[in-house]
């Protein structure tokens, strides 16, 4: 013991090394990790959310590939639906859930906290992708092992369905941060689930888009829900390539929305 009461660890109080740990920020990778394991612990323990996430899409894929509800034409209805319920997965995570979640983080002044905190901007945003890219494969999993159980033959390159996924959770991100940075946390509340529902219904998801008049077709096939659903399709019910089309369309909506999201984003 030294005369002032502290321990002597080797050398004088203050030296370096005498006190572990070191103060300052980790390393920014480990940062990222820590914060996406969060976001993603969060995402999985809030019921409503995992409502959304998981139990919706499971179901609507298990209702109506057992039950004869909707003409979903020649072949078996798995076939058709899987893919649309695939991209209806993507939907409820990118877009509505981390919408909503991000909405009242910013409401109740978490982000503002996180600003503030060694972890940059960019850093959070991207642990926030990462959380959901997380989701995503847990959702992909779950819906391909019922599938399969249903009865689904799935063909086509599995690299055109990982570019599909991918493209689709950028445009579903950037659409639901530009709404959860610009509007209040309630008008996101409501917002993020009434385009899921429209969604659900006028975007290839269970009703085929040539149910719809033909005008009516060729509007609702620009939007990002039709593309990802359209080419998820194309892949795995049709066995075709790269759906080139689908992939643009999906590719504009993600510089889009990301680059608003971005440009317009408020943290507080």
């Amino acid at each position: 013991m030294t005369a002032t009461g502290t321990t002597d660890r080797g050398g004088a109080a203050g030296a370096p090394g005498t006190f572990a740990p070191r103060p300052g920020a980790a390393p920014l990778g480990r940062m990222i990790r820590a914060q996406a394991l969060l976001e993603t612990k969060m995402l999985l323990r809030n019921g409503e959310q995992l409502l959304l996430t998981v139990v919706i899409p499971t179901l609507l894929l298990v209702l109506f590939s057992a039950v004869d509800i909707v003409d979903t034409g020649a072949g078996k209805a798995v076939d058709f639906l899987t893919p649309g319920i695939l991209a209806l997965a993507v939907l409820s995570t990118a877009f509505t859930g981390q919408a909503i979640a991000t909405g009242f983080e910013r409401r109740y002044g978490v982000l503002k906290r996180l600003a503030a905190s060694p972890l940059p901007r960019w850093a959070l945003m991207t642990a926030k992708t990462c959380s959901v890219l997380v989701t995503e494969i847990l959702q992909v999993v779950l819906l391909t092992v019922i599938a399969f159980a249903l009865g689904w033959s799935p063909h086509g390159n599995p690299l055109s369905v990982v570019l599909l996924l991918v493209l689709g959770t950028a445009a579903f991100s950037g659409l639901g941060l530009l709404m959860a940075g610009t509007l209040k946390a309630e008008a996101t509340l409501a917002a993020a689930n009434l385009v899921f529902l429209l969604l659900l219904v006028g975007g290839g998801v269970i009703v085929p888009l040539d149910k719809f008049p033909g005008a009516v077709q060729s509007v609702l096939g620009l939007l990002p829900i039709s593309a990802l659903s359209d080419g998820l399709r194309d892949v795995l019910q049709h066995g075709a390539g790269l759906p080139w089309g689908d992939l643009g369309i999906l590719a504009v909506w993600a510089v889009l929305g990301l680059g608003a999201a971005a440009k317009f984003f408020r943290w507080e």
